[in-house]
């Protein structure tokens, strides 16, 4: 079921925004849709990626070792 949402936009800004809709040869209203669903399915891939990293550190015991240098020993040249 889809639902109406009403947004206010700077003059400016949809000005521009039907510009690109004419050149892609479709609407704002598809512009935003199709934003949105990009937005929401890169967020779901984030959020997947961080739950695997959070797992392989839960799962790969992982030791760190004893410091042997110095700072100044990290920045010679």
């Amino acid at each position: 079921m889809s639902k109406r949402l009403t947004l206010m936009i700077d003059e400016g800004l949809l000005r521009a925004a039907r510009q690109v809709a004419l050149d892609r040869n479709t609407s704002v209203k598809n512009l935003v849709r199709e934003f949105l669903q990009a937005l929401v399915a890169e967020s779901g891939r984030q959020r997947a990626s961080m739950n695997q990293i959070e797992e392989l550190f839960h799962l790969k015991p992982f030791a760190i070792g004893k410091k042997n240098w110095t700072r100044t020993e990290l920045h010679e040249r």
